[in-house]
């Protein structure tokens, strides 16, 4: 072997999942019709350290789906890196979680409807990233604030305003910078200011001149950042030194000055 397979010296012994000695004997592996070239405590899928299973399958996937039905999440794990895709369906159903999360990563996205209310939400996170977006529309309840940020950056626009009023303040702001023009007004009273803000800056005519009445003067300096002229006239006289400041700004740039009116 090379020098980077040779076995860590300060690796722990070589033995099976539940503690007890390795038998390279009573093995699985060897009744196999091709047995694999594997070696006690450096490649073999019986050991409980992760590292030497890795090795196992890395050096043989063809034996991988043999593997699925192992009492030791781990190896039932390491083999769903290694095996075909289109045999992993049976572990999608597999009592562990790590061992779902890995099926969620490979099998074909057909398969994944099976895992959208998975119990654990490193499975769901996974069949979030690889759904069709126009089949994230069932996990937009999730229990999960993590899931529905990502469908909120994935789901199509159409659909994002079923997330306008998410209780996550970090899905609201995913859902305020990609949702449609024309459904803006449907976040622009929302309790907190940094989603309001970005409505600000995306919005536009009677939605822009509402946004201009903000309480936040926060909100109301990214209206005169992007003001029409009229409106920023209007923002020049804002009590906020920042936001008077912004339109005058806003006012320079419109008309092409390079220095704001005073």
């Amino acid at each position: 072997m090379d020098e980077a397979e040779q076995a860590d010296p300060e690796a722990p012994d070589a033995v099976d999942w539940q503690g007890e000695a390795l038998d390279c004997e009573r093995c699985p592996a060897r009744a196999a019709e091709t047995p694999p070239r594997c070696q006690l405590g450096h490649s073999c899928a019986q050991d409980r350290y992760a590292p030497r299973i890795w090795r196992f399958f890395r050096n043989h996937p063809e034996h991988a789906e043999a593997w699925f039905a192992h009492p030791y999440f781990e190896t039932r794990a390491i083999a769903a890196h290694y095996a075909s895709e289109l045999v992993l369906a049976p572990l999608l159903s597999d009592p562990d979680e790590t061992v779902r999360r890995v099926a969620a990563e490979r099998v074909p996205t057909r398969l994944l409807r099976r895992l959208q209310q998975d119990p654990h939400r490193e499975v769901r996170i996974r069949v979030a990233q690889r759904l069709p977006p126009a089949e994230l529309i069932g996990l937009c309840s999730d229990p999960d604030y993590y899931v529905r940020l990502i469908v909120a950056r994935r789901l199509p626009q159409a659909f994002l305003a079923r997330l306008s009023d998410d209780p996550d303040l970090q899905v609201r702001k995913a859902v305020a910078q990609r949702l449609a023009p024309t459904a803006l007004h449907l976040m622009s009273r929302d309790a907190e200011v940094e989603v309001r803000r970005l409505i600000a800056q995306r919005a536009s005519g009677s939605l822009l001149s509402s946004l201009a009445r903000d309480r936040a003067w926060e909100v109301r300096w990214e209206v005169a950042a992007v003001a029409p002229a009229a409106l920023a006239r209007q923002l020049c006289q804002d009590t906020s030194a920042e936001v008077s400041a912004a339109a005058r700004e806003r006012l320079a740039q419109l008309s092409g000055d390079d220095e704001p009116p005073l």
